[in-house]
């Protein structure tokens, strides 16, 4: 199995790796950009078009779950392994993820915490994304040649991964804090669901701390150590003690997990399915929400 790898690379490290030929079995790029249904953006389209050098396109709507009713549920470990065994993608190769959202990083965490759960610690995420590439001035290309299959061995991380009845247990208990990631609107009930059927509010109890405050607007770029563990501590976050991170399909919940481990706690645990199957699952009273009845 590869050593563990830095969360976070530099446009900068990655574009010299490109230029030296350091891209293959050893080293992949992989654009894991995915965007909700209204964004109306097609990524893989857009990767065909524009895409840094050497890299591959990773589909979290593939490789997934496909026997569940909720999006991008976490698939089988051996569909994982074979999925990334497609993109010449090896247990020594080290990863680096990205995606070419306007925030910087909008789906390259989910990509990266899904190696750590499938028990390959040497993943990256390119720090800014394909914005800040664009920005520092990194070539891009419409070109893709097949990376050659390579043998992926994946170990299950099941403890990090937490159901429907692990958090409703957590809401007697409080052993957990439980760390929400979708904006505030959304969090408080004010403000619609992307998804049809999904009603906004939140789980009993938990915080929100929504992924974009981890970057800067302009540059995409993720926030300096000190300044996100203020962000934790500001949040009302016990960063001494465990807690567990949801959002609205289990996507953007990866970056709260993403900051931790930038700021020593690398145990952070998802509830995969998310506000979506929590809405469509509990009772009235565990949705907490100020605009009940006011939405369309």
């Amino acid at each position: 199995m590869a050593a563990q790898a830095r969360a976070l690379v530099a446009a900068r490290w990655l574009a010299d790796a490109v230029k030296s030929n350091r891209v293959g079995p050893n080293l992949r790029i992989l654009d894991a950009s995915w965007y909700l249904p209204k964004m109306k953006r097609n990524p893989r389209a857009e990767f065909e078009q524009t895409h840094i050098p050497g890299a591959s396109f990773f589909d979290i709507d593939e490789c997934c779950d496909k026997s569940s009713e909720f999006d991008h549920m976490l698939p089988p470990e051996g569909e994982f392994a074979d999925y990334v065994g497609n993109l010449g993608i090896g247990s020594n190769t080290h990863v680096v993820v990205y995606d070419a959202s306007d925030f910087g990083s909008f789906s390259a965490p989910r990509v990266w915490w899904m190696f750590r759960v499938f028990g390959h610690n040497s993943v990256s995420v390119l720090d800014g994304g394909l914005k800040n590439w664009l920005r520092e001035g990194h070539p891009v290309t419409d070109q893709y040649s097949k990376p050659a299959r390579a043998d992926f061995k994946s170990s299950f991380n099941k403890s990090w991964v937490k159901t429907y009845e692990d958090v409703l247990n957590n809401i007697k208990t409080h052993a957990f804090q439980v760390v929400d990631a979708r904006a505030n609107g959304r969090f408080r009930g004010v403000e619609p669901e992307p998804r049809a059927n999904t009603e906004p509010g939140h789980i009993p109890g938990s915080i929100n701390m929504p992924f974009q405050s981890f970057m800067d607007s302009t540059s995409g770029l993720e926030h300096p150590v000190e300044e996100l563990t203020k962000l934790f501590q500001q949040a009302g976050v016990d960063m001494q003690k465990p807690f567990w991170v949801t959002c609205g399909s289990g996507v953007t919940a990866c970056h709260i997990a993403l900051a931790a481990h930038l700021c020593g706690h690398p145990e952070v645990c998802l509830y995969d399915g998310a506000w979506s199957e929590w809405f469509t699952k509990a009772a009235p009273e565990h949705v907490i929400s100020e605009g009940k009845g006011t939405q369309p």
